[in-house]
């Protein structure tokens, strides 16, 4: 999955030894197999040790199919109800979590973070929340976008461009003069 879905990649070697997204995803595997097991505490020491070496979070529980790939990874939150498809490929900064944990321990054993269907990709910083929401197959989600209601199959959710305003440094005019804030273009 890395090698097809990242052009930076140069081998697998690389891969496997430089990459946070892989060993977050190796120990996740692991860890997951245990919790299913019922084996108490390892599987969240495993994750827990991983979320400190990698800064990705992926609760034992996650249940995640075949070619999963996080690309950068740093800040990716994947609760404990999550279902995860074939193919996904998710950014750095995505949080895939829980609507609201305000009822605690009520909410024990309870569908409480989103499934996300096969062949999805999700761009750094999006926040999808919520055991209904269902996104579809092959979709894709835009960055820094927050879901949480379902996503139909093959549909791209983004959000418009903000639009930038930009202020001088204090008391700096040279900028004013040629009106060049007024026209600042982001390039996107």
């Amino acid at each position: 999955a890395c090698m097809r879905g990242d052009p930076a990649a140069s081998s697998p070697e690389e891969i496997i030894l430089c990459y946070p997204g892989i060993e977050a995803i190796f120990t996740h595997r692991m860890a997951h197999e245990l919790f299913r097991l019922k084996v108490p505490l390892i599987p969240r020491m495993m994750s827990e040790y991983c979320h400190l070496r990698t800064a990705i979070d992926i609760h034992p529980g996650a249940d995640i199919g075949s070619s999963f790939f996080i690309d950068h990874g740093t800040g990716v939150v994947i609760g404990e109800t999550t279902n995860i498809g074939n193919n996904v490929k998710l950014f750095h900064g995505v949080t895939l979590g829980a609507l609201s944990t305000k009822d605690g321990q009520a909410m024990a054993g309870t569908k409480r973070h989103p499934t996300i269907e096969d062949d999805v990709t999700i761009y750094a910083g999006a926040v999808i929340l919520g055991g209904r929401t269902v996104v579809g197959k092959g979709a894709t989600i835009g960055g820094s976008v927050f879901i949480t209601k379902s996503v139909p199959a093959g549909h791209v959710v983004s959000q418009l461009t903000p639009e930038l305003h930009l202020k001088p440094p204090s008391g700096d005019q040279r900028f004013l003069k040629n009106n060049e804030y007024s026209k600042f273009d982001p390039g996107i």
